[in-house]
């Protein structure tokens, strides 16, 4: 999208329907909120934590917010794993790499105790155990969520060294009640299902977006309840039909963006024909 007509029409600094907007424009609702805080008393003790919930329903924002929260708490170390399909020669490499601690390919024994002793050496300074934030964690390897469980366990399983959040689709949930992962399922200690958002909490997050971006009244308040209405209560297709509006407004110049662009932009050409023809019979 032109971003420098974008500023010079509507006076906006970024997309506000971007995936990549600023964390401070998406709207933290008070049950994102209260799993923020359950995760913030997890790092003091370990242990894994899960997001899972429909793809569009606000996963991965939640992930998002969880980041910058847990970010800025002091001598906390967050890591994101950015490839959770990976194997277990590519896992240990990169998760010594996202931790400051070369891992060798061919030594996954010394591999295992070096970041275990880097974890532990942590702690003893700070009182706060490592993260780990995984997206897409339903596609993780059922070996290497194993070998993550038994990674982040010491004493006899009875203390964890490292903070654990996996975030997924529905498939993950499901996949800890195979015999294979059953332990590792048993060991989530905090949850946050995403879902469905309601009229209010989807017309609330639109107005924070077009807020941060700088210009509140880019779209009528009409527009914003029928996009919403035709969502089904889905933030990605939201954001989706948003963002085609405002491109379908930029196209042609449009000073206010409003359900009639809206409507000759979704409306199908035999209704937008009929239409015409009946406004030309009029005059």
């Amino acid at each position: 999208m032109d971003i420098q007509k974008m500023q010079s029409l509507y006076g906006l600094k970024w997309s506000p329907f971007s995936p990549e907007v600023p964390t401070e424009a998406l709207l933290m609702t008070p049950k994102a909120a209260s799993f923020c805080h359950r995760v913030e008393s997890l790092v003091i003790d370990g242990g894994f934590g899960m997001i899972t919930g429909e793809p569009g329903t606000g996963k991965s924002v939640m992930l998002r917010q969880l980041a910058e929260r847990l970010g800025s708490l002091r001598d906390l170390a967050v890591a994101v794993l950015s490839r959770p399909q990976s194997g277990m020669v590519d896992f240990y490499r990169e998760i010594g790499m996202i931790f400051g601690f070369p891992t060798a390919s061919n030594n996954r024994w010394g591999s295992y105790h070096s970041l275990r002793d880097k974890w532990i050496a942590h702690i003893e300074s700070t009182l706060l155990r490592p993260v780990l934030l995984i997206d897409e964690a339903q596609e993780m390897p059922a070996p290497v969520l194993c070998e993550l469980r038994l990674l982040s366990s010491v004493a006899f399983d009875s203390k964890s060294i490292l903070t654990v959040i996996l975030c997924g689709d529905n498939r993950l949930p499901e996949r800890f009640r195979s015999p294979e992962l059953a332990p590792l399922g048993s060991r989530i200690r905090t949850r946050y299902r995403a879902e469905s958002a309601s009229k209010e909490e989807m017309i609330k997050a639109m107005n924070e977006r077009l807020t941060a971006a700088g210009n509140r009244m880019l779209m009528t308040g009409e527009l914003i309840e029928t996009l919403v209405d035709h969502c089904a209560g889905n933030y990605r297709v939201l954001l989706q039909s948003a963002d085609e509006v405002l491109a379908y407004a930029m196209q042609h110049d449009a000073k206010q963006v409003d359900t009639k662009l809206y409507f000759d932009l979704y409306q199908p050409p035999e209704q937008r024909q009929r239409k015409a023809t009946t406004s030309q019979r009029k005059g």
